[in-house]
């Protein structure tokens, strides 16, 4: 049996050890403690309605009890697909490049980069999407619903393929130019994850690669990336959870609608936050526990990603380096 040492016994060890206990305590009690301070405040929505109800109903009318999360959970979902599929490609391509293509003198500088888009406000990236970046996503919005409007989801109602006469504005405000922005502003978040876990790939097995003569692609392909898969797993993931808690940005771009809009590209979408920015100020005491009930829901649905990805970043960290 190892023998421990002598110093992992001192003071000082016992002392570290119990204050990361008792930091891991704290976090947990205060995520805890939100948790139930929102079912508390939800209790009095959930008990007029029931859960089943409260999860299938598509109006908001807490007033007249007849409210649901069924609309606005489907926008966020659907607003956060599309951040994901966007936001992965780019993010993987951007770590990449990072830490294994890019000069050595100009990796610093990219990190930074990358870094300072993920501190930019919410609120920023939600005036930008609002005021400049819509107007440009027209063009490539009328050409997949054009092109790829017999799937459903790229379906435009009230327009036909090809038709030069559409009105522009059956395309803004939509599902798909809110998932774009919300893309940008999780890539960067997703790429630091990515970008950690690929410099960690074993430098023995790289040196290897190219000594069997592998190209730099080959090496990458062969490598970096079964190494860093859970990485790419876990960034994807914790991207996920912020795309579907985002805000303001969501807030600033679609026009709210309280249905089912299954099409991404047609103007009308929701989310749980940007209901609660919407109907926050002027909620009745009973409305406010609605909004509560629907923050619930998010907070638990966001939860289970976020844990689900820290504990798979967590063992794709845990390889040990080869000896080169």
């Amino acid at each position: 049996m190892p023998h421990r040492p002598q110093s992992a016994c001192g003071l000082g060890d016992r002392l570290f050890r119990h204050q990361l206990t008792a930091t891991g305590v704290v976090v947990l009690a205060i995520m805890a403690a939100v948790g139930l301070f929102l079912l508390l405040r939800a209790a009095q929505a959930l008990r007029a309605v029931g859960v089943v109800k409260f999860l299938t109903t598509a109006e908001w009318q807490p007033d007249v009890h007849k409210f649901g999360i069924a609309a606005v959970l489907t926008g966020t979902l659907l607003v956060a697909a599309v951040a994901v599929v966007v936001s992965v490609p780019l993010a993987v391509g951007t770590a990449l490049f990072i830490s294994d293509v890019a000069p050595r003198k100009l990796r610093r500088t990219l990190v930074t980069m990358v870094d300072l888009m993920a501190a930019v406000p919410s609120v920023v990236y939600g005036l930008w999407g609002l005021f400049f970046f819509q107007q440009h996503v027209i063009g490539l919005s009328r050409w997949l619903s054009d092109w790829l409007g017999w799937i459903p989801v790229f379906k435009v109602d009230g327009t036909q393929p090809g038709e030069p006469l559409a009105s522009d504005s059956v395309y803004t405000a939509s599902t798909f130019v809110a998932g774009l922005v919300v893309a940008l502003m999780v890539a960067p978040i997703q790429c630091s994850v990515m970008r950690e876990v690929f410099a960690q790939a074993p430098a023995g097995e790289r040196e290897g690669a190219y000594a069997l003569g592998a190209t730099r692609w080959g090496m990458i392909r062969s490598v970096v990336l079964p190494y860093g898969m859970g990485g790419i797993i876990g960034g994807t993931m914790l991207g996920l959870g912020r795309a579907m808690g985002e805000t303001i940005a969501v807030y600033m771009i679609i026009s709210p609608v309280f249905v089912i809009q299954p099409h991404i590209l047609q103007t009308g979408s929701n989310s749980v936050s940007s209901l609660i920015a919407l109907h926050y100020g002027d909620a009745s005491t009973f409305g406010m526990s609605a909004l509560m009930a629907a923050g619930l829901a998010l907070f638990l649905l966001t939860l289970a990603v976020n844990f689900t990805a820290s504990s798979i970043v967590a063992r794709s960290r845990s390889g040990a380096q080869s000896e080169a």
